[in-house]
């Protein structure tokens, strides 16, 4: 991990640190073209060069998202468009065990759209 990524991660209070890593590690574990860089201050996961996620805190709950790039073109009840055009985000609950089929149906739906 880069000393950026090491900077966000380790800044985290907890609980929120340990659902970010452990976000971090299904997202990684998802696909072997899956890199991880930061932009914006924030983790990015991409594919080749293309943008696939981000990890990020919501400044008003101080809750975990997954904000999916290419959110739009998904379908998925999980998923929050807010005033996003492009992405959506997939809130997580720190306090709570991560809804890995949730997390794991929109991760698949996603990686979908770069893959095929």
């Amino acid at each position: 991990m880069t000393s950026n990524l090491n900077h966000f991660y380790l800044h985290q209070g907890e609980p929120n640190r340990s659902c970010l890593l452990a976000l971090r590690g299904l997202i990684l574990k998802l696909d072997h073209r899956i890199t991880e860089t930061t932009k914006y201050g924030m983790p990015c996961f991409c594919i080749g060069k293309k943008m696939f996620c981000y990890l990020w805190v919501d400044k008003k709950t101080d809750e975990p998202y997954i904000l999916i790039v290419e959110g739009n073109k998904i379908d998925h009840p999980s998923l929050e468009a807010g005033n996003r055009s492009r992405m959506k985000i997939l809130r997580v609950n720190p306090n709570e065990d991560l809804p890995l089929s949730v997390i794991n149906e929109v991760l698949d739906l996603a990686l979908a759209l770069y893959i095929n």
